[in-house]
């Protein structure tokens, strides 16, 4: 066992046993029902808030695009100081962050799980402290949190395999898929729904591989899955920096055309709206930060002295080279 490990296992292993120790939101009247109850030391409009925000790692455009979502949201709340910090995608590192905040007495925690179960112990302590805590984009394990906002992940991948099978590849044909982080939820939800869109289509998956939803590892890994599989007919990334890493391995390889579809589509220069438009992606999805999300949220439970929903479902939307334009445009509007 490596000493990050022990570090982690012991960092989980004290905040699970606090969590057991105290009475918890999950034995509280309708903490598991649709609307998660409001927190008891809301102080109205009068109070002034501290908020943490915990980040898996800036390394990824779409985290720094839902940070900048966020200040800009809670630059708009007088009453909001956030402050934010990033794991840099080491869970051991994360837990500990998240200590600090608690440890600093924050009123609410915005957290953006670098893995599922390595963050549930944490999660769960705040929780159980009776801090309000916002779960975006990924997931943890249980329902020990105030609100999961974020994108239906399986019904995104969904959609990504009906668009292969529908458009791309109508006759059939066989796909490469670069896959996130392994232990993220949404790795194993987009690849779930894939499946289940290319389902009895006369498409299939011939080989995956993992890149951590990084544009470098993204690259390397279709090098390799290219190279072994030489008659794979387009790729499948579960998020556009890993597709732009696939477009160059594709190069590489002389095969320049190779339909590429990625995930994210942030409405940025370097986002994938804008490769959709320039040909280097055949397609993307856009999947919200909810970073203006989870501030509104914070201000309905801090401020406004109202429950939220459970869990908040954010809207997506397919993008081609016929709509990129005008859904760039219609993102970055006012």
């Amino acid at each position: 066992m490596s000493k990050n490990t022990r570090r982690l296992a012991v960092l989980v292993a004290a905040g699970m046993a606090l969590a057991a120790c105290g009475t918890t939101h999950e034995n509280a009247p309708g903490a598991s029902s649709g609307t998660a109850p409001a927190p008891k030391a809301c102080k109205g409009p009068s109070g002034k808030f501290t908020i943490g925000m915990s980040q898996a790692n800036l390394a990824e455009p779409y985290r720094v695009r839902m940070d900048d979502d966020i200040r800009k949201a809670a630059a708009s709340v007088p009453q909001f100081t956030v402050h934010y910090s990033d794991a840099a995608q080491d869970n051991s590192k994360q837990v500990e962050q998240v200590n600090t905040f608690l440890t600093q007495k924050i009123d609410l925690l915005i957290i953006s799980p670098n893995e599922a179960t390595p963050l549930t112990g944490v999660v769960k302590q705040a929780y159980d402290q009776g801090i309000p805590v916002l779960v975006l984009d990924r997931k943890v394990d249980g329902d020990a949190y105030t609100s999961f906002i974020g994108a239906d992940n399986v019904d995104i991948g969904r959609q990504a395999g009906q668009f292969f099978a529908e458009k791309l590849l109508p006759q059939g044909g066989k796909v490469v898929e670069l896959k996130g982080l392994a232990g993220s939820t949404p790795a194993k939800e987009r690849s779930d729904g894939f499946d289940k869109g290319i389902a009895g289509k006369n498409v299939s998956v011939i080989a995956t591989a993992d890149a951590d939803w990084l544009r470098d590892k993204g690259q390397q890994q279709a090098e390799a899955l290219l190279k072994a599989h030489p008659d794979a007919q387009a790729i499948f990334s579960e998020n556009d920096p890993m597709a732009e890493g696939a477009r160059l391995a594709a190069q590489n390889a002389g095969k320049a055309d190779l339909p590429i579809v990625g995930i994210d589509g942030l409405p940025v220069p370097e986002g994938g709206i804008k490769a959709v438009e320039a040909g280097r992606l055949s397609a993307t999805f856009v999947y919200p930060t909810g970073g203006a999300e989870a501030v509104a949220a914070a201000k309905k439970l801090l401020i406004d002295c109202q429950p939220v929903a459970k869990t908040q479902t954010l809207g997506t939307r397919l993008v081609t080279k016929d709509n990129a334009a005008a859904v760039y445009e219609e993102y970055n509007r006012g």
